[in-house]
């Protein structure tokens, strides 16, 4: 049984997954049956062709290099969210994210896509890489969702406004090939997702470009509220602060023992964990309620904090 999970910002949460890694690698014993890390997801900022989540802030070579080959050398991809769904073709000649492809195109990261303009480009320029069509393009339609499928994507994130929808997840022939997010803490069936995409895309655009130009000043949030306004309706979301319990009481939410005991069964292999914005403890406990056993979650949390606080990733009070 192979139980593969994609976690939440090499970047961000660069330190706190490598600690991950590391106790799966060294106490296999806390984890649940089968379980792998496939991946961790995300950007190095400023990535202009980054979506579903702003990302602030600047990685330079020397970090971006760190960051590829601290992940590499245990066999895990990168996989970059290159979803950015209002890019328009002179973006693909970013020089920026083009300098990340180039680094890390060593046949083993990965890209996720929205943009038909930027598959093109990384298909052509970027061979190596494995592709993955995102959940931003909604595929709610279940002849759309078969369709997408019998591309040439290495995997499709569904939507999860199908996670719990049984008829037609059991009509996928190849489900292995899927992707279910499970910890979706957005409305299920929000009518504004497509929009927050798209706002936080233009976002994100700006933001790369200000950096461009001002490399020592941070793009604050108030000067991204003054050049979209319409950006701001999304701080009050109360979906962006929901924890691991919160989530549970949503309808898309899949729980650890579903994945056991329901989607493993069906077909399924490869679940992600959403998190890039999540503060450390709420990220934490998503970790230790979805891939460790449930007897084993207080010395594996107690086990993962030392080592944070030993690699300097949290500040506990002694």
């Amino acid at each position: 049984m192979r139980v593969r999970f994609h976690l939440p910002d090499f970047a961000g949460h660069f330190r706190f997954n490598l600690v991950f890694a590391e106790m799966l690698k060294r106490c296999p014993q806390y984890f649940r049956e089968g379980v792998e890390i496939a991946s961790v997801y995300g950007c190095f900022p400023p990535s202009l062709w980054n979506g579903g989540r702003l990302c602030g802030g600047y990685c330079d070579r020397d970090y971006i290099k760190t960051v590829t080959e601290s992940f590499n050398e245990r066999g895990i991809p990168l996989r970059f969210t290159f979803t950015n769904p209002v890019l328009e073709k002179k973006h693909i000649y970013d020089d920026f994210c083009n300098r990340v492809m180039t680094i890390a195109d060593n046949g083993l990261n990965e890209a996720i896509v929205f943009s038909p303009y930027l598959e093109e480009h990384i298909r052509k320029t970027y061979p190596k890489y494995k592709l993955t069509s995102s959940t931003c393009k909604r595929l709610t339609d279940p002849e759309a969702l078969y369709s997408e499928l019998e591309k040439d994507y290495h995997l499709v994130v569904i939507d999860y406004d199908l996670n719990n929808k049984f008829d037609i997840l059991e009509k996928i022939p190849d489900k292995d090939k899927c992707e279910l997010l499970v910890n979706a803490c957005c409305d299920p069936a929000c009518e504004r997702r497509s929009e927050h995409y798209r706002i936080i895309g233009s976002q994100q655009i700006e933001i790369a470009n200000y950096v461009r130009k001002h490399p020592n000043t941070n793009f604050t949030p108030e000067m991204l509220n003054k050049q979209f306004p319409q950006g701001a309706m999304f701080d009050k979301c109360p979906s962006v602060n929901r924890t691991v319990f919160d989530i549970q009481q949503l309808s898309t939410h899949i729980s650890p023992d579903d994945i056991w005991n329901k989607y493993v069964p069906m077909g399924f292999s490869h679940f992600k964990i959403e998190g890039r914005t999540y503060e450390t403890f709420n990220l934490l406990e998503h970790y230790m309620y979805y891939m460790i056993k449930p007897e084993c979650k207080d010395i594996a949390r107690f086990t993962f904090l030392r080592q944070l606080r030993a690699n300097g990733v949290i500040d506990l009070a002694e």
